[in-house]
């Protein structure tokens, strides 16, 4: 053989390795693009859980204040009830007063509570949503990366393994939709 026909050979042999990896390069570009994707839900969701959890702790602390506001009417009540008085109708109609007040504190009290319950419940969904996101970017992560070996090694073994990691980080983001 001359030296014309093995350059011609090693050229062509090239040629063809690089139209062989072509595949390999349009799935790393797929898994890249599904990279950010899940980055951004991720971080979506995490900012999701964080403002839940923030309305949560303001409906706790609205739920202490009124706590703290019934206690200490309560308790004024039942100082002016053992007080010795001089206008008895005057004591009694503010002490029914008071009174009315603790039992609609009481009430608001339930309905913070509940409410409160309510966005820890949206807090801990969202936490799950973000984790089962968090879970799927790293396996599609996982994927690109096994991936790219393929085009050092020229062994499509590591293509076939990014792509079991992609699927698997695609499974993942799409069963949060599922999440309840």
């Amino acid at each position: 053989m001359e030296a014309n026909e093995v350059q011609e050979l090693k050229e062509q042999a090239e040629k063809g390795g690089e139209s062989a990896m072509r595949p390999v390069a349009f799935t790393m570009s797929v898994v890249a693009v599904l990279v950010a994707i899940t980055t951004v839900l991720g971080h979506r969701t995490h900012t999701e859980a964080v403002l839940f959890q923030n309305q949560a702790t303001d409906q706790w602390n609205e739920y202490q204040a009124r706590h703290i506001r019934s206690h200490d009417t309560e308790l004024a009540s039942n100082m002016l009830a053992n007080l010795a008085v001089t206008d008895k109708a005057a004591a009694a109609k503010l002490e029914q007063t008071w009174k009315d007040a603790v039992a609609k504190s009481t009430q608001d009290q339930k309905e913070d509570r509940q409410k409160a319950e309510e966005l820890q419940e949206k807090v801990e969904k969202a936490e799950a949503r973000a984790d089962r996101y968090d879970l799927s970017e790293a396996l599609l992560e996982i994927g690109l990366v096994v991936t790219s070996v393929t085009l050092l090694t020229r062994s499509r073994i590591y293509w076939y393994l990014g792509i079991l990691f992609s699927v698997t980080g695609i499974l993942s983001a799409i069963s949060v939709l599922f999440l309840n």
